[in-house]
């Protein structure tokens, strides 16, 4: 019997998706959970596994076309399964290693992710080249960037005589900087290039990067976009932080960071200023009475903003867990339509990457966005003195349709008093 391979139901945001790469083809044996080929929608990837054990017989969809909801793109022959092993008794009792020649070694090829096989691709690797580090025979992200920072290692090592004039592939750079922040690209050049090619590499855009594009230029053309700027002296919190990090992370079994105070910070700051919580509809202002916060993730694919819902209902703990956990599906390729829908204010920190300062644009529909940057020493006056401290920018980007100036500035105001005195955060003040 022959079973048709759909495509999973998308989105009703969704309308079509794009094929990836097939990991299987006609002819080959399927058993059910296989891996058959990933599928990249506008903000997720999603993977389809075989239902049934068969021999895929006929792939009605190729690699990069576009499909809807539903389609069939492949089909499986249950019957010829079924049939192997009627024809073939000792199947399952003689060890596959038999047919293959003495002189090669037979390896377990190792697990991948949607994520893993991206990069893969991206920098054309063969996966059994690269070592697997883990105890669960995985290959990762880690793995790999490991194995390509080891072989720029050897390169710079080369003299330059013997370096072959070859090109390399483009190396991405990606940042958990705010939603304009684009893929960076560089081409790694040979060291010598006798014959004076300029080599280049054009790849078509993702389907998630052509959506980000869009909702760049859409973010651009219909919000009336200004940034307004502050600094928080983080001397509190760090204190605050060193003194129960090992007590709270033995308590609650996750590391205590920054995420946390500024996510109840914000929170506090849009109870008070509502307007910076709302959106816009039309001719109406709509007003969230719930506190859904975005938290940009870099992922490999690209930025993504998987959202925290009810982050006033949310204790520390529960921040900084449901962060991780977004940030590990996010990197795993594995967040889900409902996770990264909705949202009423963004928070982004591009600081982890060194950021000094930028202007974050918004997330449509939402009104504003908070950018937290590096924390850097920096000399300050306190009671007439110059003192150094642990200083950090602060950028509210936000939609002057609806937010004026002074409800911009005073909300982040009020993230600095909480960030500069946490006590107000335990109180709610």
């Amino acid at each position: 019997m022959q079973v048709d391979v759909k495509v999973p139901v998308l989105a009703e945001s969704v309308a079509e998706a794009t094929l990836m790469n097939w990991h299987k083809q006609p002819g080959d044996s399927i058993s059910r959970g296989d891996s058959l080929i990933d599928i990249e929608t506008d903000k997720v990837t999603l993977e389809v596994a075989a239902l049934n054990d068969g021999v895929l017989v006929e792939i009605l969809k190729g690699d990069g076309e576009l499909v809807e909801s539903n389609e069939v793109i492949a089909r499986i022959d249950t019957d010829a399964a079924a049939a192997a092993k009627a024809a073939d008794p000792k199947q399952e009792a003689e060890p596959q290693q038999q047919s293959l020649p003495v002189d090669e070694p037979q390896e377990t090829p190792p697990r991948l992710s949607p994520a893993v096989r991206h990069l893969l691709e991206e920098h054309k690797l063969d996966a059994g080249t690269i070592p697997v580090l883990g105890d669960n025979d995985r290959l990762t992200k880690e793995d790999i960037i490991r194995f390509l920072d080891g072989d720029k290692a050897t390169e710079a090592a080369t003299p330059v005589a013997e370096t072959p004039a070859s090109p390399e592939p483009a190396v991405t750079v990606e940042t958990t900087a705010p939603v304009e922040t684009a893929e960076i690209t560089t081409e790694a050049a040979p060291a010598v290039i006798a014959t004076g090619e300029r080599p280049e590499e054009r790849v078509p855009m993702t389907r998630l990067r052509k959506r980000a594009a869009e909702r760049l230029l859409s973010a651009q053309h219909e919000n009336a976009l200004l940034t307004t700027f502050n600094e928080v002296n983080m001397q509190a919190v760090m204190d605050l932080r060193a003194q129960y990090k090992d007590e709270f992370e033995l308590t609650h079994g996750v590391k205590l960071g920054f995420m946390s105070f500024f996510t109840r910070a914000a929170v506090e700051a849009l109870k008070k200023f509502p307007l910076v919580n709302a959106s816009v509809d039309g001719s109406d202002i709509v007003y969230h009475g719930y506190f859904d916060i975005g938290i940009a993730v870099s992922a490999p694919r690209g930025l993504v903003v998987p959202v925290l819902r009810d982050a006033d209902q949310c204790s520390f703990a529960d921040i900084e867990t449901n962060i991780r956990e977004l940030g590990v599906k996010a990197r795993d390729s594995k967040l889900t339509i409902e996770d990264l829908t909705g949202g009423t204010f963004t928070i982004t920190n591009g600081g982890v990457f060194g950021s000094l300062l930028s202007t974050p644009i918004i997330n449509p529909p939402q009104s504003a966005i908070l950018g937290m940057h590096k924390i850097q020493d920096r000399p300050v006056a306190e009671n007439g003195q110059v003192v150094i401290r642990p200083m950090m920018y602060l950028a509210l980007s936000y939609d002057h349709r609806i937010i004026d100036g002074r409800e911009a500035v005073q909300f982040l105001v009020s993230i600095k008093e909480q960030i500069e005195d946490p006590a107000r955060l335990l109180l709610q003040i």
